[in-house]
């Protein structure tokens, strides 16, 4: 039997249409360790987020077996899933995608059995511990063609990307000439985190440094990232350790101070806050812009005769939360993030390992 042509056209256009509007498929993610508390995230978005459509976690990659086993009972995940090493859960599950949550260190490992797997990489911040780790981890994911993005939780803060807005596409403040970041919180081990993540945070090996590496990097990629990727000329530090009994091997606070051509950068990293914040003042020639938390902001203009407070809505932000990005931007649903990204780490690394050596050795470090 023959069917007309209209009658086809009509048969073609709604396997059309049932195409378009079939679910698509979630990203296929693997996870590498789980010594780092921020897997509650990822953890808590796979298991217990109904309906969510955007991850589907197919294999974990840890071999602390006591640790996997309590956090397959607080998430509710089987222990099939959980494999001694990465190699093997990559080699069994074939990830689209993985997630790092192990000790710093271990990036540069993930992403060295990863890249040339064509597996694309998602590592908790910072980057590395090393600026030469991190210069390996960009020329493996150059070389692979994979993405290699770095995860902040203020990447996803709507404020953060409506003080962007003002500041350099509505170009309100004038030009930036000094930006101050506070990030920290009360200190690790008295906020309560794991023993499984006190212990590799609190070593400058597997960590890089304390309060340093640990909250000296957001300011890093802010300023970075609000300087369109300009590296500084010098980076100056000092860092001390208040509580040497707690945190005998790392400092416990930071503070850094990148110079530009025509604009300073101050960073406060610690864990000596009295409350935990992630806060923001940028201060422009007119104008400034002062970020409070993830939405709320205080803003003064030129003619203002006080500052105003005002509101950003998560839509600011790039995504709800980084692996629906991720997600997304593998499926080509999304452009990249410059917050995320890893022309911005390169930077946010040699700005660490320069305060790093500069606290060290009581002198400015000089950035060629």
């Amino acid at each position: 039997m023959f069917l007309r042509p209209a009658f086809y056209s009509i048969l073609l256009l709604l396997a059309h249409l049932a195409s378009a509007q079939s679910p698509k498929k979630p990203l296929r993610v693997g996870i590498a360790g789980m010594a780092h508390d921020h897997v509650h995230g990822i953890l808590n978005k796979a298991f217990r987020q109904a309906g969510q459509t955007d991850i589907e976690i197919v294999g974990i990659a840890e071999p602390n077996r006591a640790l996997a086993e309590r956090l397959a009972k607080q998430h509710g995940f089987s222990m099939s899933l959980v494999y001694p090493t990465v190699a093997e859960m990559l080699d069994k599950t074939k990830p689209e995608a993985v997630t790092d949550f192990g000790p710093i260190v271990d990036h540069k490992k993930t992403v060295a059995i990863c890249a040339p797997r064509s597996i694309h990489v998602m590592v908790e911040k910072p980057l590395a511990t090393t600026f030469a780790d991190a210069k390996q981890m960009a020329a493996l994911a150059k070389k692979h063609n994979i993405q290699l993005l770095t995860n902040y939780e203020t990447t996803w803060y709507g404020s953060n990307h409506k003080a962007y807005a003002i500041t350099n596409t509505d170009k309100s403040i004038g030009d930036v000439r000094k930006i101050v970041v506070h990030d920290g919180h009360e200190g690790p081990k008295e906020i309560g985190v794991s023993n499984e993540f006190l212990s590799w945070l609190t070593d400058p090996v597997t960590n890089g440094a304390g309060a340093l590496f640990d909250f000296g990097c957001y300011g890093a990629n802010l300023s970075t990232w609000l300087m369109h990727n300009e590296r500084p000329i010098s980076v100056m530090a000092v860092t001390q350790q208040i509580k040497p009994d707690i945190y005998p091997k790392v400092d416990d606070e930071g503070t850094i101070i990148l110079t530009y051509p025509k604009t300073q950068t101050i960073i406060q990293g610690s864990w000596n806050w009295p409350f935990g914040r992630k806060d923001m003042e940028v201060y422009g020639q007119t104008g400034y812009v002062f970020t409070v938390d993830g939405s709320r902001m205080r803003i003064r203009l030129k003619g203002d005769k006080s500052e105003k407070a005002a509101e950003a809505p998560q839509t600011e932000a790039p995504a709800t939360d980084p692996f629906a990005y991720f997600a997304r931007l593998l499926h080509g649903e999304t452009k990249p993030d410059e917050l995320t990204s890893l022309e911005n780490n390169i930077i946010v690394m040699e700005i660490l390992d320069a305060a790093r050596q500069s606290a060290k050795t009581g002198k400015a470090v000089n950035l060629k």
